[in-house]
């Protein structure tokens, strides 16, 4: 098990370290311990399967076990982990075709998302996010590698600008359909499997063409946009797979991975 030892800052860790509370102070804690978890099961550090020590995962982490045991607790209900009574969490297995639907269907969800909001219009919080999370990501791949700790700080900015682009779509229905779509934990917009350089430069472009698309009030590209753009993170997700030879990180699905990956490359 390799875990960074040192705090990875998310945004969400950003905004709560504004808190001077100990309330405040707490869930920071949390939730910096949550995304380094979070980055070793998507980073295959544990097998599909494996259960997750409190008393292990403190040690490792130089932690006290609450922490750790929000963390498992938030894990588990983004689909990470499966919690059984007695034996505690354990890594969730995925089928490979489970995880290729779940990008279909986002695919489309998204989309939708996107053109509704072109159509609706970004508020100015929203801009704001959304604006940020590009700068960020532009100041990310400014380096020209990547290195696993940045598997953290990517996913924040990913989950910022689609999140903010779901708040703009004013639809709750459709943002109940898209959490329902990312409970199969590796596609959701948070978890970042496949994680090469040229891969997450390519996504990043396509957030800043899909946001031009939003600000034109081009619903009709900024629908064709994300519905790529989310095709090309699943078939680089199965590339993925194939090159570690037995599935994703989060899956259990060796067997199927190649006949999947013909269908959606």
């Amino acid at each position: 098990m390799v875990i960074a030892a040192g705090p990875v800052p998310s945004m969400e860790d950003a905004q709560s370290a504004s808190q001077d509370d100990g309330v405040g102070q707490s869930r920071t804690r949390s939730l910096s311990v949550t995304d380094r978890i979070r980055s070793a099961i998507l980073s295959g550090d544990f097998a599909p399967g494996e259960r997750l020590r409190e008393v292990q995962l403190s040690e490792t982490l130089g932690v006290s076990r609450t922490p750790i045991r929000s963390a498992l607790q938030a894990l588990a209900s983004e689909g990470l982990l499966d919690y059984a009574p007695n034996r505690g969490y354990a890594v969730r297995s995925f089928q490979t075709a489970e995880i290729v639907d779940a990008y279909e269907i986002r695919a489309m969800m998204e989309a939708l998302a996107a053109r509704f909001a072109a159509e609706r219009g970004l508020t100015d919080a929203e801009r704001r996010v959304v604006e940020g999370a590009l700068a960020d990501g532009d100041a990310l791949l400014a380096k020209g590698s990547l290195q696993d700790e940045d598997r953290v700080t990517y996913g924040a900015i990913n989950f910022a600008f689609h999140d903010a682009i779901h708040s703009a779509a004013r639809c709750r229905m459709l943002g109940e359909m898209i959490r329902l779509c990312q409970s199969v934990a590796p596609s959701s917009h948070r978890n970042i499997v496949a994680f090469e350089f040229e891969d997450v430069r390519r996504r990043h472009d396509d957030h800043h063409r899909i946001y031009d698309a939003i600000l034109a009030r081009d619903s009709y590209r900024a629908e064709i946009l994300m519905r790529e753009h989310v095709a090309s993170v699943r078939s680089s997700l199965v590339r993925s797979m194939l090159k570690r030879g037995s599935g994703s990180p989060a899956s259990g699905a060796a067997g199927t991975v190649a006949d999947r990956a013909r269908a959606v490359s």
